[in-house]
């Protein structure tokens, strides 16, 4: 399973901006020992990369009882980030700072979805 965005899904991404906010939900399964690069992953982000950007973490947990889901289907943690739109998120992702870092989650991970959501009745 991938676990970083490709150039064709950043391009769908933005295509099908409706305009305004974003929130990216993240569902993160890590691999043996993958916590300690996501942390180092997410203090680089967290602290310098997001703010520049007008970005903030809305939620982060982990992931505990599965109530409703297939064996295998549990995620260890469950992200919510919020960018002020989906051009910003593309700007942060390009960004060399954030590239410098990327590798870590990558590295951290078997299996992730990161999807992009919609406020209803907004």
């Amino acid at each position: 399973m991938a676990v970083d965005p490709t150039g064709a899904g950043l391009k769908q991404f933005l295509a099908e901006d409706p305009g305004g906010p974003v929130v990216m939900l993240n569902l993160l399964r890590f691999r043996e020992g993958g916590e300690k690069s996501y942390a180092r992953y997410s203090e680089v982000v967290g602290d310098a990369i997001l703010p520049r950007y007008g970005a903030e973490v809305l939620y982060y947990g982990k992931g505990s009882t599965a109530l409703v889901a297939e064996d295998g289907q549990a995620w260890d943690a469950v992200l919510l980030v919020r960018y002020p739109s989906r051009e910003v998120f593309a700007q942060m992702v390009a960004d060399p700072d954030f590239q410098a870092v990327a590798h870590f989650r990558t590295e951290a991970l078997t299996d992730a979805v990161l999807q992009a959501t919609v406020q209803l009745g907004a």
